[in-house]
């Protein structure tokens, strides 16, 4: 089949699992939410290729009932949808998982992107979008999500009141827990425990979201403003997630 480049609205959402469970591929359910006939049988068959369990739903509140019985490891979820938006699909998943997700989208301005991380989603990228880039993303996230256990260190973060605990993904500030999205956690953990060192966009793309191809800086920039949202005290004037102007960003202890 020759590559394509379809135009897709979607998330990927992994359930949360206990650090160090791998899953294998071959029982690595996919739940597909695409009112587009076409975009869901190619995503599907790409998806299949690589042994992955497909389940398709062309409307929003049926693929939230497929959701809640599948439980897929991954949702690849359209924005515009009959009967209840990608949007909203997604607030209610969330409502009950803190899971990976990646934002597939037409829309391109920073705006559109913000609001789609404030649903939690874990990263973005527009349409139109190649079908074996969308397979590498999926098999990226699932990589983060399922196998950092085996290499991360052990031992908590603790520095000016922030707990960052890597082995139940959790955190806390001045003892009171706080809800991070996957990619959120992973991105806070890999400043932590880089502590002083600066890193540009682009490297945190690399080492965070793992992409083997330049994705799109803006991404980290608005993980970055959701983390102080969270995680600082005033995050206007940050205390731990500090800009380095014109270089990138560190963490200070």
């Amino acid at each position: 089949m020759a590559q394509q480049s379809i135009g897709v609205h979607c998330f990927v959402t992994t359930w949360p699992l206990r650090p160090g469970y791998d899953v294998p591929v071959e029982q690595t359910r996919i739940l597909v939410v695409e009112d587009e006939p076409t975009v869901v049988d190619v995503v599907s068959r790409y998806l299949e290729r690589e042994s992955y369990d497909v389940r398709s739903e062309q409307d929003g509140a049926r693929g939230l009932q497929l959701f809640s019985s599948f439980r897929p490891h991954l949702v690849v979820l359209d924005l515009m949808l009959p009967s209840m938006d990608g949007m909203e699909v997604c607030r209610r998943i969330r409502e009950h998982s803190r899971t990976p997700v990646i934002m597939l989208t037409a829309r391109g301005d920073e705006m559109d992107r913000i609001a789609g991380f404030a649903t939690g989603a874990d990263d973005y990228l527009a349409k139109p979008f190649s079908p074996r880039e969308l397979v590498a993303r999926v098999k990226a996230v699932l990589r983060r999500s399922l196998g950092d256990a085996a290499v991360a260190p052990r031992e908590r973060i603790c520095s000016g009141g922030v707990v960052i605990d890597p082995k139940t993904r959790q955190v806390e500030r001045n003892g009171e827990r706080i809800d991070l999205t996957a990619r959120e956690f992973d991105l806070l953990w890999f400043l932590a425990s880089h502590a002083g060192e600066v890193f540009n966009r682009e490297q945190l793309l690399k080492q965070v979201w793992q992409y083997e191809w330049h994705g799109d800086p803006s991404t980290v920039t608005v993980h970055i403003r959701r983390l102080r949202t969270k995680v600082e005290v005033a995050p206007d004037e940050p205390r731990h997630i500090k800009t380095v102007w014109g270089v990138g960003y560190r963490w200070e202890a």
